[in-house]
């Protein structure tokens, strides 16, 4: 008896079924049997115990694991009972611990709660789901027609000005694209042909961008959402996309309805018929790399950081390229056109009436007002009152700058001649203010230092901003929008956090904590609330999203309603509906994230360090900010850390915190293997290529 003792110390897996095993996991004692760990074969502890995998004893001979203690106490009470208590544990928590220890029985059974509570349906919100179209073929001659015949059989005829060059046969976009292999892609990763791009809306249509083509669906009334409109497959990624839909029987005809795309420096745009097809107009050239592409009613819009401006008009096809200041941000009031550039002066274009100064054949820009301290604008935004004179109407501007200023300034229309005047100024920022949004309620400033947002109460008196009481504060918080450095795919164009809606109405921040996400968050703009979180049907990650102000229904007592579209990396698109999810607000959380909907977002991707690259980060611009976590005690802790100053630095790492990103990762390093990634779910093949599901991205601190 004496030397079997040692044998079966030796070799645990030789022991008796009934000896009593004792374990400290992560510093906490368990006892059990043998029996019970072992009725599951080829799990951890099977191996654990039969000596396949090498044991850590502590001072008292117990086996040492080193995991979480709370989530192996349901994990032991299952092997036990074959009952699964989870005991306010988290569901994901437990899913990757059985996965961990290989407790196959555990790990089904956890899977299929997931599955019951996710329906391939999605819940009440959802709207509609439009599958992955077909990938096209290219069109070799240029003004070929996609879908039924024009009336006439004619494309519209292109008028190209001076600062057009002339038609070369195949030395265009096209024409090039018949012999050349598109480039590889800037990250290094494979394109994926099948994933949403960019996603655009407007009225009743919807236009959806992917790597190598772009189709457009049209909202009937009995018969739902129709694909109408097809692009030829092109060999280089659409990079920026623009959509306009006119009313039935606008005095342009066909040019009522356009859609245009724009890569590098060059932009290809198409009218559409309102039965289906299209026909291409024409390839236009910027001649710098074009980074905003819009209309302005029936004109299109095309702008770069440069400085030049690109004007095509429907009336006169005639396209116009002006070099301006070098331009960081854009908005357009009913025709004009407004530029915020970075010598701190706001021009305006009014590109209805196209002017030209006859002299020299340029657009008539004109300065409307300069910062007085001349910081470059970063963001502007123009709010059309409804007081009108027959001067014209009161116009209010708010617009941020380089330095993290606020500005609110007015147009009287009593004073047309003197220019605007300064309104309101606020200092709350200390990084370039990089979104703005004056509403009828709201004034909504976003900067990039994680994407601090700070609102406003507007009061106002007739429609006019007053200062009786004047803008009083009203929410400080941030939010959460990680990205890799070149965007999901190489194209980040389209995951613009918003905020989107009419300015009379509410508006909403659409959240993506990671590239990879399959789930959004919906919030409020002025508050931060949460509105609702929508998830995709398929499982498969949102690549693309944006909101929708729909036409209402001809049908009585019809409104308009509010869609979120979301374009996922298989191809589909998805739709929600917002009026909805507005109707019932009060039912959401009152805040943004939780903790542990944090951590599950954190999950989906890796935080890698770059501490060489530390004292080189490039500095915060509008394109490139990310956004942080939003708490309920955001404001609260903000005004705390402004009574009690202190170095920043030392003051973090005294509190154990640092960068938002030095966080995350010092989460990842202190447990990494209890965050394990869950296993993703099955997506169905989509015919466009694979593979779809895009690659786990690595995130570093130039990406935020």
């Amino acid at each position: 008896m004496a030397a079997a003792a040692p044998a079966a110390e030796g070799f645990p897996g030789r022991g008796p079924p009934g000896e009593v095993i004792h374990l400290n996991v992560g510093g906490k004692r368990f006892s059990t049997s043998r029996q019970t760990l072992t009725w599951i074969p080829d799990s951890f502890f099977s191996s654990l115990l039969s000596g396949r995998i090498s044991t850590l004893k502590d001072e008292t001979g117990a086996i040492f694991i080193d995991r979480d203690p709370t989530v192996f106490a349901p994990i032991l009470n299952f092997l036990r009972t074959k009952e699964l208590d989870p005991r306010g544990v988290h569901g994901s928590s437990l899913l990757h611990e059985a996965q961990f220890y290989g407790l196959t029985p555990l790990v089904r059974r956890l899977q299929l709660r997931e599955e019951l509570d996710r329906s391939s349906c999605g819940n009440v919100l959802f709207n509609g789901y439009l599958p992955p179209p077909v990938c096209p073929l290219k069109r070799r001659n240029r003004h070929s027609l996609v879908g039924p015949q024009q009336a006439g059989g004619r494309p519209a005829p292109v008028r190209r000005s001076n600062t057009m060059p002339p038609n070369l046969g195949n030395a265009g976009l096209l024409g090039r694209m018949l012999d050349e292999k598109a480039p590889p892609s800037p990250s290094g990763l494979p394109e994926e042909p099948g994933m949403v791009r960019l996603v655009r809306g407007h009225h009743n249509w919807i236009a959806v961008a992917y790597t190598q083509f772009l189709v457009c669906y049209r909202l009937k009334e009995a018969s739902g959402w129709q694909l109408v409109f097809s692009s030829p497959r092109l060999d280089w990624p659409i990079e920026r996309l623009a959509l306009t839909a006119r009313v039935l029987g606008g005095a342009l005809g066909e040019h009522d309805k356009m859609v245009a795309a724009a890569t590098g420096s060059e932009i290809l745009l198409w009218a559409l018929q309102a039965e289906g097809g299209g026909s291409e107009i024409g390839v236009f050239h910027l001649g710098v790399p074009v980074e905003a592409l819009f209309f302005v009613g029936n004109q299109l819009i095309a702008t770069s950081h440069t400085g030049r401006i690109g004007v095509w008009n429907a009336v006169t096809k005639h396209w116009q390229v002006q070099e301006v200041q070098p331009i960081t941000s854009y908005d357009a009031a009913g025709s004009f056109l407004l530029l915020g550039c970075s010598n701190g002066s706001i021009y305006y274009v009014d590109v209805q009436k196209f002017p030209l100064r006859m002299k020299d054949n340029d657009l008539l820009v004109s300065e409307l007002y300069r910062d007085p301290g001349e910081d470059g604008v970063t963001a502007l935004s123009v709010y059309l009152t409804p007081k009108t004179s027959d001067s014209g109407n009161w116009i209010e501007i708010a617009y941020g700058t380089s330095s993290g200023g606020v500005r609110v300034i007015v147009q009287h229309p009593e004073t047309v001649g003197s220019g605007p005047q300064l309104f309101q100024t606020f200092t709350v920022h200390r990084s370039p203010v990089t979104k703005i949004m004056l509403s009828e309620k709201h004034l909504i400033s976003v900067c990039a230092d994680n994407n601090h947002v700070r609102t406003w109460s507007v009061t106002r008196f007739r429609g006019m901003i007053s200062t009786q009481p004047g803008s009083t504060p009203l929410a400080s918080f941030k939010i959460l929008a990680l990205e890799s450095a070149d965007g999901h795919g190489g194209c980040s164009a389209g995951n613009d956090i918003g905020p989107y809606g009419e300015r009379d109405d509410q508006q909403v921040f659409i959240q993506k904590v990671v590239p990879s996400a399959s789930q959004l968050f919906v919030r409020l703009s002025s508050t931060g609330q949460r509105v609702c979180s929508v998830r995709s049907v398929d499982g498969s990650p949102t690549t693309a999203f944006t909101v929708l102000e729909c036409e209402g229904s001809r049908r009585l007592g019809s409104r308009p309603r509010r869609y979120l579209l979301t374009g996922q990396a298989n191809g589909s698109l998805a739709m929600w509906d917002l009026t909805t999810a507005m109707d019932g607000l009060g039912q959401a959380p009152a805040g943004g994230l939780t903790e542990e909907e944090l951590m599950e977002q954190l999950e989906q991707c890796d935080l890698a360090p770059l501490a060489s690259s530390r004292g080189s980060l490039p500095s915060p611009s509008p394109r490139t900010s990310l956004t942080s976590l939003h708490s309920a005690s955001s404001y609260t802790s903000l005004c705390a850390r402004r009574g009690s100053p202190s170095p920043p630095q030392a003051e973090a790492r005294r509190r154990g915190g640092g960068s938002f990103v030095e966080r995350c990762q010092e989460l990842v390093r202190s447990g990494p293997e209890t965050r394990r990634p869950p296993t993703p779910a099955p997506r169905p093949s989509t015919g466009l290529g694979a593979p779809l599901a895009p690659p786990k991205m690595k995130l570093n601190e130039t990406s935020f």
